[in-house]
Parts: structure tokens; C-alpha cells; sequence
């Protein structure tokens, strides 16, 4: 028995190594952590199962016989997260570069498959070099049965990417499935095509931090929600938000003990709304004096600015933000805005977790670039999350809710539940200089004339007691009420229940 026991840890010992200590320092002198030691950051201590330790690939072409590494290249399991149970899989550059074989895949699938079973969120951690070109089409299916499962698994249970290293090709499909992507910055790329084959067909040069790093994909392309300095930090985060997260869409979101009274009030909120409607403020002012402990997880935040979405916590429970962001383009919504929202209200829906939306929108971008980019049919995308949203939905008017942009943003005619203003709202058509210029026009000569028709309009329009006395508007309510108002509704419709027609799936404006 004890020789048996001598060989159990020596095999461990020799799994645990993945492609070498040579190997090993090399990744260490990237600046990044290997496989095994990121698992050790993102869970708790002690709580790693490992699965499929000793597994080894099949193929025998290309001398690969002579070289079958245990685990081959990905490191699969459960553990915990602060107490709570996820399953994981972490690819491993040190062997074949991490990539992609048959036997490779089924053990990511193989945790996959447990995931959706038991109702348990997946994290993913990417470090591969991609198919491994020595099996061929055995190595292109393994990837197709990975994103069958993505697929299967979506509003099932929470999926969460984390590239922490090369994700090229048919490798990039897999995360772009899953719900939050999260890059490290200056080690981690993803391209469909390289910068060499870039070069090649089309000519451009390119490096590969500019074609798919961190930058690219947060700023530019959206691809990604997050970038972090390194991977301690990315792996940090992922925790914090997995906090945020149910587990499913079967369970209840999360809850956390705090001491932030429901009822505490923000007089500072009473003066964030400056007097001149064309000023701006900062919304994340508001967001923070209303979150329990003033605690914002914010998604894409380097991305689309001019509106935020992310998760706080309310008398402990976590709910979904959606806030326009004055700062940026007054707060108007356009193509990449209603994009990143939509995205995020829909994740929102499928687990449960109640929405906030806070709304100063002056209206649509306008301009020949959105035109021709569809803006008709992204905004409609924000439009549609929202309307199909059975979640508790409250929202928030703060300055300006003009046009249809009103309408998209969470309003009680596309079934927002509660829907408050501030005494600072002005909700109408448009604003009061360009609807008294439309109304007016034969008067534009006539500049004291014009200037009296603006104020009337102001004055009968640019409140929200005219939406109110119509049922739009539930309450007018102070500023510095906000945080219990809305603790006190989301609270209420708890147990909100709502039925819609059947039907197989929405077909939403993609």
C-alpha cells in the first residue's frame, strides 16, 4: 500500500508541473500566473475538486505519441467563491501551448455538462494557442461540442470568460458566448486572424495589441467588458462580481448583510441636478449615494460612456443599474449604448436580477453616421430588452426624458412598474428651444417673442407634473428620498409575477 501511495503523489506531483518548471519561468517572466496558481486566486482556499487529473491526449501523428503530459493542458473542477460553488476550467500554456485537443475539450465539456446539471455558474479561464494543429478536424470538433454547450448553457447558468493570454480563431467563439469577458492588459489577445495572416490577405500592418488586445476590445469593439493590470487584479475582480451573480436562473439572487440603513437619505442628491438644463453632472454621483455602501460593479465601462450599466446592492439584494451618463454626449442614446444596455438589461432578465434605470436623456444622437449605421434598429434593441423584461423594473427620472428616448428608457408605457421624478424633471417631446422653434416658426425673427414662447413652454412642459397627472409618473419625489423609495418598491414586487403569450423564442432586432 504505501508503494501505491508513493506512486499516487508522484503522479500528482508530475500532473501538477503541466509542461515543466523551464516552462513554468517562462510564464512567470511574461508576467503571468500559470494555470493552477490562478485557480488558487480566484477560489477559496482549500476548496479546489479536480477532475480528470491524469487524462492525456489520443493522437499519434507527428511523433505525438512519445509526448502525453497528464491533465493535457486544462486544469478542470468545482470549488468556491466565497462559500458559493462554480466550476472552472484553466488552460495551461506550459503544455502544447494550451491548445486545443479532443481529450481537451471533453474535459472542459465534461464540466460544462455538471454545470448546467447542477445549476452552477462557469468560469472559464483562456490561455491557449488554440486548435492543436496535430489533430486536425478531431481538435475543430472538440471546439464545436464547447460551443454547443455555450449555447445550451446560456440563461441557464452564469458564464464568465477570463483571457489571460493568446485566443485566436475558432478559440474566440467560446467566450464571445458566454456572458462577461474580462482581458489582461498587454498579455492577452483575441483576433479571428492574426496579425500575419492580417498582413497577408489585406495588407495592413499591425501588431497584435492593437488588431485584439485589452484596449481594442473594451474601447473599441466591445468584445470584452473589462480590462485589468494583471492577472492577480482580473482574477480579484471576477470574484467581486461573481458575488453580484445568482447562481442560476433557477435561484434567487444574492443576498449580503449590511448596515446601510434602507432609509438613510443623500442630501447631497438634492443639489446634483444643476439649475441649467444644459450642464452636466456626473450620474455615478447618483448611483453611488443610492448603492449600499455606495458599492458599483460597473460593466463596460470604458465602452459607450454615455450611458452605464452595472450591479449594486439594495438593502442587500443585488439589482441591475441602466443610467444615462450626462458627461458623455449629453447622455444622448445611440448605436453603441443601446447595444451595450440591451445586452446587459436581457442578462438581467434571464436571472432575475431586478433593474434601476435612471433616466436624463435628451434623445437619439442624430447625425448621418448613426443613420447609416441603423440606429433605428440598434435603439430598438434597448427598447425591445426592456419591454420583454419580467423583472421587477423601477425607474428613476432625474432631468430629461425627451422623445422617444423617453419612451426606451423603462417607461410605465413599455411596463416599467415603478416609475418615479425628480421636481427636476422635464419629460416632452423635445426640449423647450427646439419644439418653440418648430411651433413658432413664423416668429424667428422676432427674438423677444421667441424668447417669451420658450418660457411658456418651459413652464408648462419642462416639469414632470404633466406626465404625472396622467398616471405616467407614479410619484414626484425628493431627491434625497431616492434610496427608500426605491428599496421600499423593489421590495414590494418581490413577489411580482407576470405571464406572457407562448411562443418557442422572441426574435429581438439583431
Amino acid at each position: 500500500m504505501t508503494n501505491v501511495l508513493a506512486e499516487l503523489a508522484e503522479r500528482r506531483a508530475q500532473a501538477r508541473l503541466g509542461g515543466g518548471q523551464a516552462r513554468i519561468d517562462k510564464q512567470h517572466a511574461k508576467g503571468k500566473l500559470t494555470a493552477r496558481e490562478r485557480l488558487d486566486v480566484l477560489l477559496d482556499d482549500g476548496s479546489f475538486e479536480e477532475y480528470d487529473m491524469y487524462k492525456t491526449h489520443r493522437c499519434t501523428d507527428f511523433g505525438m505519441q512519445e509526448n502525453r503530459p497528464p491533465g493535457d493542458g486544462v486544469v478542470t473542477g468545482w470549488g468556491t467563491i466565497n462559500g458559493r460553488q462554480v466550476y472552472v476550467f484553466s488552460q495551461d500554456f506550459t503544455v502544447f501551448g494550451g491548445s486545443l485537443s479532443e481529450t481537451h475539450a471533453e474535459k472542459i465539456c465534461k464540466v460544462m455538462d455538471l454545470a448546467v446539471q447542477n445549476g452552477v455558474p462557469l468560469i472559464g479561464l483562456n490561455d491557449s494557442g488554440g486548435a492543436r494543429i496535430q489533430e486536425g478536424v478531431a481538435s475543430l470538433g472538440g471546439y464545436a461540442e464547447v460551443f454547443w454547450r455555450n449555447v445550451q448553457a446560456s440563461g441557464v447558468i452564469p458564464q464568465i470568460s477570463v483571457v489571460m493570454g493568446p485566443c485566436a480563431g475558432g478559440a474566440v467563439y467560446s467566450p464571445a458566448m458566454t456572458d462577461f469577458i474580462f482581458m489582461v492588459k498587454d498579455t492577452s489577445h483575441m483576433f479571428v486572424t492574426g496579425p500575419d495572416v492580417v498582413k497577408t490577405v489585406t495588407n495592413e500592418i499591425v501588431s497584435a495589441e492593437e488588431l485584439g488586445g485589452a484596449g481594442t476590445h473594451t474601447k473599441t469593439s466591445s468584445v470584452a467588458d473589462g480590462a485589468f493590470e494583471n492577472d492577480m487584479e482580473a482574477l480579484f475582480e471576477v470574484r467581486r462580481l461573481f458575488d453580484f451573480l445568482p447562481l442560476s436562473n433557477r435561484s434567487e439572487v444574492p443576498q449580503r448583510n449590511t448596515n446601510d440603513r434602507y432609509d438613510r437619505q443623500s442630501l447631497a442628491l438634492d443639489t446634483l441636478v444643476p439649475s441649467d438644463p444644459t450642464k452636466p453632472y456626473d450620474m455615478k454621483e447618483a448611483i453611488h449615494a443610492i448603492a449600499d455602501d455606495g458599492d458599483f460593479f460597473e460593466i463596460q465601462k470604458d465602452f459607450a460612456s454615455n450611458i452605464l450599466c452595472g450591479y449594486i446592492r439594495l438593502n442587500g439584494d443585488t439589482i441591475g443599474v441602466v443610467a444615462n451618463q450626462p458627461k458623455v454626449l449629453a447622455g444622448c442614446l445611440d448605436i453603441n449604448s443601446a447595444r451595450k444596455a440591451a445586452r446587459f438589461v436581457r442578462f438581467c432578465d434571464a436571472f432575475n436580477i431586478p433593474l434601476l434605470t435612471l433616466v436624463d436623456v435628451p434623445g437619439f444622437l442624430p447625425g448621418t453616421a448613426q443613420e447609416y449605421g441603423g440606429i433605428i434598429k440598434h435603439g430598438a434593441k434597448l427598447l425591445f430588452a426592456f419591454a420583454e423584461a419580467t423583472v421587477p423594473k423601477v425607474t428613476v427620472i432625474l432631468r430629461k426624458a425627451y422623445g422617444g428616448a423617453y419612451d426606451v428608457m423603462s417607461s410605465k408605457h413599455i411596463r416599467a412598474d415603478v416609475n418615479y421624478a425628480w421636481p427636476s424633471a422635464e419629460i416632452a417631446v423635445m426640449g423647450a428651444k427646439g419644439a418653440t422653434e418648430i411651433l413658432y416658426r413664423s416668429e424667428l425673427d422676432n427674438p423677444e417673442k421667441i424668447a417669451k414662447r420658450t418660457s411658456d413652454y418651459e413652464e408648462r412642459f419642462a416639469n414632470p407634473f404633466i406626465a404625472a397627472q396622467r398616471g405616467f409618473i407614479d410619484e414626484v419625489i425628493q431627491p434625497h428620498s431616492t434610496r427608500r423609495r426605491i428599496c421600499r418598491s423593489f421590495e414590494l414586487l418581490k413577489s411580482k409575477q407576470e405571464v406572457r403569450p407562448t411562443r418557442k423564442h422572441d426574435n429581438i432586432p439583431l
